[in-house]
């Protein structure tokens, strides 16, 4: 998330949205951050095939009616959640979709755009400059559709049973289930 986060405010500054590093600084920082970036997403890779973790991105559309009526209507009126996790179904069908968008579609064109930016310039390897435009507004959306994503993130960390558990959850590694939660909380006869 520090990565992203590097990425998102260098980029902005790289556009001349704000002031913050300098833009030489924001620019060395971005490509700096972008590399890491891209090693951490082939580590992360290799750790979802030899782990078979991968098996939680798999898009499904069982249950993606309910879990749409339940982040629309039913997590208002304390209903339960329509899906079970457990080692091989971390994610419900809603968040597969969307990390499938993000792994498939969004990651793969801001990789591509961001290389074909990064190195436009360089006398060594000229690319056409005829698509460059084209590369740095699809970067920029890509960019806009990052944010966007991790404000609806945000959002949906504080819908657990309480405002902090799903955020303890994804840093301790532990989640307690419904059915847990309502155990511990229920008064003793």
């Amino acid at each position: 998330m520090a990565l992203v986060m590097l990425l998102i405010l260098t980029g902005f500054e790289i556009h001349g949205n704000f002031s913050l590093f300098g833009f030489e600084n924001s620019v060395r920082l971005h490509n700096s951050s972008a590399w890491a970036f891209m090693g951490l997403a082939v580590v992360s890779i290799l750790f979802m095939l030899f782990s078979h973790q991968y098996v939680n991105f798999i898009p499904t559309t069982k249950k993606l009616k309910e879990q749409i009526q339940y982040y629309t209507l039913g997590i208002f009126r304390k209903d339960p959640h329509p899906t079970k996790k457990s080692l091989y179904n971390k994610l419900n069908p809603l968040q597969r979709l969307i990390y499938a968008g993000l792994l498939i579609l969004i990651f793969p064109v801001q990789i591509i755009t961001g290389l074909v930016y990064m190195y436009y310039h360089y006398p060594q390897n000229p690319l056409d400059a005829a698509g460059l435009k084209s590369a740095a507004v699809t970067h920029t959306i890509g960019a806009f559709m990052v944010v966007a994503f991790i404000l609806v993130h945000m959002y949906m960390t504080t819908t657990g049973h309480s405002v902090s558990s799903n955020i303890k959850a994804m840093i301790t590694g532990f989640e307690k289930e419904e059915e847990e939660h309502k155990a511990e909380t229920k008064p003793n006869a």
